[in-house]
């Protein structure tokens, strides 16, 4: 019986892009005391697999903690998988503000001691005693009571690309960091302050929550489903966002805008920047945010030396990380004496940029457009789309449009077109035609040429 993943995340995003269906990325938790998580865990792999639902899951004997991405089709059917344990019936599933079909490429589910680390004894206080939920309206009230005190209980390089304004954010790399200082910073407010707190989907606050009312505060509150919970409901009843910038999510997308401002700095050069990444060198991993400037001039890598690292051989390189020890590679790093303009603990509130919103070719009203025909296979590695032409003819130099669901609306020049394996000037109406293509297509996604 399948209890692991047996294709490669390169395999897995073809795979995906060959199928062309609309996936959703989303997240839960719930506490739970559960007897076997070994057991627990196995079911899920094998429910979930099913159905092609893919994430990063961790269970423990406290309960569930997932992020994960699920194709659409299937929503209702990965609903019931959950709807038949007892304490995960009525779950709040937090579907992401921005959706992204490679959002996450394996299906993982690891057994942990708990599901969110906290340093703490478990017998110390009842997880269950919790703070006050608060919906995105009442989160914004309180925030405008003078009593109030809010928390941010995320780690330091989630908050420096998004927080709410006037939140206290620990300069701390890990959630069990974070309780004892705020604990220590408070405690002359115990009685007579409001002590909210916020995360990214509510599973830290939910624990936090608790553990502050053990420690004898008595007005205790969280934002209910965190700040992805918070971004849906904003939309969903036109409410003012006091949230800025952008919400650090943990998966391949590693962030979702919930405003324009751009708070934070690229790290190497100091240009207004939140877009983060991974060094490339696979002995460091380190993640940090880089421009596109930066990324392109330093080869997505943190500094020189690892610059020099990645065009070693692969043998050199190695032998070079042989023996060291890496950790958890993408997200508890984020500290380095090679990134200048990296900033934690008090964080800006005002915007040092506005991000730029994508064009949207549908929104331009002159343009004109004519179908040409739709998908069939994107070449990861080479970068390489194939269509089939179904209407008119396309000649090279055309100005096209490539759009899709996921995809969104993206404009190219044809420089060079390929038909039946021979570069030619016309692909006519019948021939699969491809052409370098620098972005991910789906099946879903249509051809067109623009006319005017």
């Amino acid at each position: 019986m399948q209890l692991y993943n047996t294709l490669s995340a390169e395999e897995r995003a073809i795979m995906i892009d060959d199928a062309g269906k609309q996936r959703l990325t989303l997240s839960f938790y719930a506490y739970a005391k559960i007897q076997d998580p070994q057991k627990f865990r196995n079911d899920l792999f094998i429910a979930w697999n099913a159905l092609d639902a893919l994430g990063r899951i961790y269970v423990a004997h406290e309960g569930i903690n997932a992020q994960m991405s699920v194709p659409s089709e299937n929503f209702e059917a990965f609903r019931e998988t959950l709807e038949a344990y007892d304490f995960m019936k009525g779950i709040r599933l937090n579907v992401a503000v921005e959706q992204d079909d490679h959002s996450f490429l394996k299906l993982t589910i690891k057994v942990r001691h708990k599901i969110v680390a906290d340093g703490l004894n478990d017998d110390t206080f009842d997880v269950t005693n919790i703070g006050v939920h608060l919906k995105a309206k009442e989160f914004n009230e309180i925030l405008d009571d003078p009593n109030t005190i809010v928390v941010d209980f995320r780690n330091h390089y989630e908050s420096e690309v998004g927080h709410f304004k006037g939140a206290i954010t620990p300069d701390v790399e890990t959630f069990r960091e974070s309780l004892p200082i705020i604990n220590e910073q408070l405690k002359d407010y115990k009685e007579d302050k409001n002590l909210v707190m916020y995360c990214t989907g509510g599973i830290r606050c939910e624990k936090a929550s608790a553990y502050f009312k053990h420690q004898g505060f008595k007005n205790v509150y969280q934002l209910e489903g965190g700040i992805i919970n918070y971004a849906k409901q904003l939309k969903e009843e036109g409410l003012e966002s006091k949230f800025i910038g952008k919400n650090f999510v943990f998966d391949n997308r590693l962030g979702e805008r919930i405003t324009d401002d751009i708070i934070s700095q690229c790290h190497q050069c100091g240009k207004p920047c939140d877009n983060h990444t991974n060094c490339e060198n696979d002995g460091c991993h380190l993640l940090f945010i880089q421009c596109d400037e930066c990324k392109a001039a330093m080869e997505n890598c943190c500094s020189t030396e690892c610059l020099e690292i990645i065009h070693m051989p692969l043998v050199d390189q190695v032998r070079l990380r042989t023996g060291k020890q890496v950790g958890n590679k993408v997200f508890r790093k984020g500290k380095s004496e090679n990134l200048k303009f990296k900033h934690s603990g008090e964080l800006p509130e005002t915007a040092l940029a506005t991000a730029q919103k994508p064009a949207d070719i549908r929104q331009k009203i002159k343009v004109k457009k004519v179908l040409l025909g739709k998908a069939e296979h994107y070449y990861v590695k080479a970068q390489v789309g194939q269509f089939t032409i179904e209407n008119q003819e396309l000649n090279s130099g055309d100005k096209i449009l490539i759009s899709g669901p996921t995809t969104g609306d993206q404009e190219l020049v044809l420089n060079r077109i390929i038909v039946n394996g021979e570069e030619t000037q016309t692909a006519k109406i019948g021939d699969k035609v491809t052409f370098e293509v620098p972005f991910r297509i789906r099946l879903s996604d249509k051809l067109y040429k623009i006319v005017n």
